[in-house]
């Protein structure tokens, strides 16, 4: 029979006693703090409703949740030692929401309470509580939309790179096309490739699955950061395929390239965009897997000798 330090070594959860979910606390810190951001939260969900490039914001809080969920027990077995400082990070917060609603700056007021919820989260648990919620926490800041300065300044070189592999794709494959910057001149008509069409919607929301989806299915922290990397390359060549195959489409029946039919081609491109990606770590585990079998088999030979 194992002893208990033995356990205890094997577990180290075991060695503090679980205690019970402290409910009442959580709740009351909760709704203060939504009280007190709920203006400006209401605007950011407003956004996920109406803004298609940040309609995954309402899936970062779920996914949030989830986690912190599914972290319970470590979070419970740990000793909490709430950090005093936080306060000051809270009152630090409001300043800033202050100023941000002062000069109309929607970045500056939704950035404030991501760091509102760190502020509440050392009062009530210290670093230790941080720490174990650290990954979910970075995924909070995928709910606010980019600052629009910044925005642009990604959306514009997106555009004439989408454009610029259309017009070479098209020319290639017979269709004549001339591109006169994010303007594709075809024979049925003129496309343009829009800020919508730039790509930065399914770059947002495909670097927020990959990270989830690294999370789910693969136990390495390094993956995590492997798909991030791989991801931006995807959603990119991605759309670029989508305005090519719009441009394709065109010239078939210009109907194909507007509307509803538009709209499909986008999921359709982006459910190729997620499978290149699932495809991606399957290679990159194949690719580990053969690089580290011999040192395994290696370790388990003198193991058995």
């Amino acid at each position: 029979m194992e002893s208990l330090t033995e356990q205890v070594q094997q577990n180290p959860a075991a060695a503090s006693p679980r205690r019970a979910v402290p409910w009442m606390t959580i709740t009351w810190f909760g709704l203060l703090l939504i009280g007190a951001f709920f203006p400006i939260l209401r605007k950011l969900v407003n956004q996920w409703a109406t803004d298609e490039d940040v309609g995954h914001g309402f899936f970062v809080p779920i996914v949030f949740g989830f986690i912190a969920w599914q972290r319970r027990d470590t979070l419970m077995s740990l000793e909490w030692k709430p950090c005093w400082w936080g306060v000051g990070l809270i009152v630090l917060s409001g300043i800033q929401a202050y100023i941000g609603m002062l000069g109309a700056e929607l970045f500056l007021q939704r950035t404030a309470f991501l760091e509102a919820l760190l502020g509440v989260l050392l009062v009530m648990g210290g670093t230790a509580t941080v720490r174990a919620l650290l990954f979910p926490l970075l995924l909070l800041p995928f709910m606010i939309p980019i600052p629009g300065v910044i925005y642009s300044q990604i959306t514009f070189p997106l555009q004439l790179f989408a454009s610029s592999v259309a017009e070479t794709v098209l020319n290639g494959i017979g269709i004549p096309a001339l591109r006169d910057g994010n303007i594709l001149e075809l024979a049925s008509q003129k496309l343009s490739v829009v800020e919508a069409c730039s790509g930065i919607r399914s770059l947002l929301t495909l670097t927020f699955l990959s990270l989830v989806y690294a999370y789910v299915f693969d136990g390495k922290m390094w993956m995590r950061w492997a798909l991030l990397a791989i991801t931006i390359p995807i959603a990119i060549l991605a759309n670029a395929g989508r305005v090519t195959i719009t441009g394709i489409l065109s010239e078939i029946d210009t109907k194909l390239a507007n509307g509803i039919f538009h709209q499909m081609e986008g999921w359709v491109i982006f459910a190729i965009a997620f499978l290149m990606l699932v495809i991606a770590h399957q290679l990159i585990n194949w690719i580990y897997g053969i690089r580290h079998e011999p040192k395994v088999l290696a370790e388990s030979a003198l193991g058995d000798a």
